[in-house]
């Protein structure tokens, strides 16, 4: 599971990194971003328009929006079985634009609580998850577009900390992942681990455990 990640870079250096199209007016660096909140995200692999999507899916047949709290994260392994995820994943896959994510270690006993600690690229780059797309109305007719990161088995770097983390796409199948006609098969082999020996990780504070803390203390490195 994957429950906070980061996007703190300067714009322009994501627009750059990642050939981008246009940008949202104003987006601001975020060091704790939690579900519910708004994200960066893009749907459209000739237009790349990055656009501000909320965190948990919410799927177009739901009854009540509240269900986006359980559909954070789309599990590789199942997503085609899910029907939460399946229509998505057939017709509305997108990039969540980060640069690190969070996951949480189990203290010992006499410690108690976990440990978290703090993922990104060992360039320090940003990058994009995988992620799936949904457009649901409220009963008013209001439009809300959410969305929701595939996750999968842990590399050899975040295995330690946690079994499962969200599927980082690499360069070369950054935009194959959002192509139209991308056969299941295809899909399915870009959602594996990023490769452990281009990551870096170390612990951080337990300030992040609470998204009202977003600053950049949640991202300094402490004694583990």
């Amino acid at each position: 599971m994957c429950g906070r990640f980061t996007l703190k870079v300067d714009p322009n250096t994501v627009y750059e990194a990642l050939e981008l199209g246009e940008m949202p007016a104003k987006l601001e660096p975020r060091y704790n971003i939690a579900p519910s909140q708004p994200v960066a995200v893009v749907t459209d692999p000739a237009l790349r328009k990055v656009e501000m999507f909320r965190w948990g899916l919410i799927p177009s047949w739901a009854k009540d929006p509240s269900i986006a709290n359980k559909l954070i994260n789309a599990r590789a392994e199942t997503v085609t079985e899910k029907p939460s995820f399946r229509t998505a994943f057939a017709k509305r896959r997108c990039l969540v634009i980060a640069d690190g994510f969070y996951e949480w270690q189990k203290r010992s006993k006499a410690q108690g609580g976990s440990q978290p600690y703090y993922f990104q690229l060992d360039s320090h780059d940003p990058f994009a998850f995988a992620g799936l797309w949904e457009l649901w109305r409220d009963p008013e007719g209001e439009v809300v577009h959410s969305c929701t990161l595939i996750t999968c088995a842990a590399n050899d770097l975040v295995a330690p900390v946690h079994a499962r983390m969200p599927v980082i796409l690499g360069e070369e199948s950054l935009w194959q992942w959002l192509e139209p006609d991308a056969s299941e098969d295809t899909l399915h082999t870009l959602l594996q681990p990023y490769p452990a020996e281009r990551m870096a990780a170390y612990p951080v504070s337990d300030l992040v455990n609470s998204p009202y803390n977003d600053s950049p203390e949640c991202v300094e490195p402490v004694a583990a």
